[in-house]
């Protein structure tokens, strides 16, 4: 994982560590703070899907790219023989 990543999800985890902790530890009923926690769990869930989708989509464009690429080597030495 580059850097980058590394750095992003232990800011990522570091920053949900401390969510759960300050929900758990803030003088709330149980019942007040079950609501929060899924709230939470819901919030992360869809943040997690949201990045899902944008790794997945990049993913997919470099996938594009080089097979383009490939495609362009490949017509290209060929046409040369």
């Amino acid at each position: 994982m580059p850097d980058n990543s590394k750095t992003f999800m232990a800011l990522l985890l570091g920053a949900a560590a401390g969510a759960v902790l300050g929900i758990l530890l803030a003088p709330d009923s149980g019942k007040n703070t079950r609501e929060k926690i899924k709230k939470w769990k819901d919030d992360m869930e869809d943040e997690l899907s949201s990045l899902y989708d944008e790794g997945k989509e990049k993913v997919n464009e470099i996938k594009s790219k080089v097979k383009e690429r490939t495609d362009r080597n490949e017509s290209g030495s060929v046409s040369s023989n």
